[in-house]
């Protein structure tokens, strides 16, 4: 559910706590509401009918973002410590730094569940959000190799850079070497070869019987 836009009671609004005043700026909400909503003994329902404008500010902000480092991530955190039980590792797996951010307190959103006597996140797996697992499975299957593509010369290795289908990418610092972490995940997109024999590189949706996809590792 969007977190800016929904109708809801104002009593049942105030009654499971509000929003988390904890999350910063931007991102959490819409899971936090959401579960919360169901799990404590709401529903939600889509009105196909409706129309909902949402004005949108202007380009450039006439104040500073107030969020400081990475506050989605602890937005997450946040949501996934009071609501999620055990699958909020699920979570921490598939997204770099949200299992190490700073939740601050969230006494207060705990406390809310326990007032209302909430269900648990494994009841809203499977009474609710039951078909997740097969179109986004929890635990995806191990690929049959991982690792890094390295130039050992530059000392950087083969990045995607967040790059978009039939666009060119490069090398960048070696996410190992990075201190930071991170790292993403390109389902359904292989490397392709610029078949004008170039040597360029791109994103391509995966087709084993393009040659430009197929790739020969040399060991030494």
């Amino acid at each position: 559910m969007a977190g800016g836009y929904f109708a809801i009671s104002a009593k049942w609004f105030w009654e499971l706590g509000g929003y988390d005043d904890g999350l910063d700026i931007w991102g959490g909400e819409q899971y936090e509401l959401s579960f919360k909503v169901w799990q404590c003994h709401g529903r939600m329902v889509d009105a196909p009918c409706s129309r909902v404008g949402h004005i949108y500010r202007c380009k450039y902000l006439p104040f500073k973002n107030a969020g400081v480092g990475d506050f989605i991530s602890r937005n997450y955190r946040r949501v996934a410590e009071v609501w999620m039980d055990e699958y909020k590792h699920n979570l921490y797996k598939h997204r770099a730094g949200v299992g190490t951010a700073d939740t601050g307190d969230i006494s207060r959103q705990k406390a809310v569940r326990e007032r209302l006597k909430c269900k648990s996140f494994d009841w809203f797996m499977k009474e609710v959000a039951f078909d997740q697992d097969k179109y986004y499975p929890a635990v995806e299957p191990k690929p049959s190799t991982s690792g890094e593509l390295r130039n050992k010369g530059a000392g950087m290795c083969v990045d995607t850079q967040f790059k978009q289908a039939h666009q060119r990418f490069g090398l960048r610092k070696c996410i190992s070497d990075d201190p930071d972490g991170g790292g993403e995940q390109v389902s359904g997109q292989c490397l392709a070869a610029e078949p004008d024999g170039s040597g360029f590189v791109f994103m391509q949706r995966c087709d084993e019987n393009a040659p430009t996809q197929k790739w020969v590792w040399q060991v030494g």
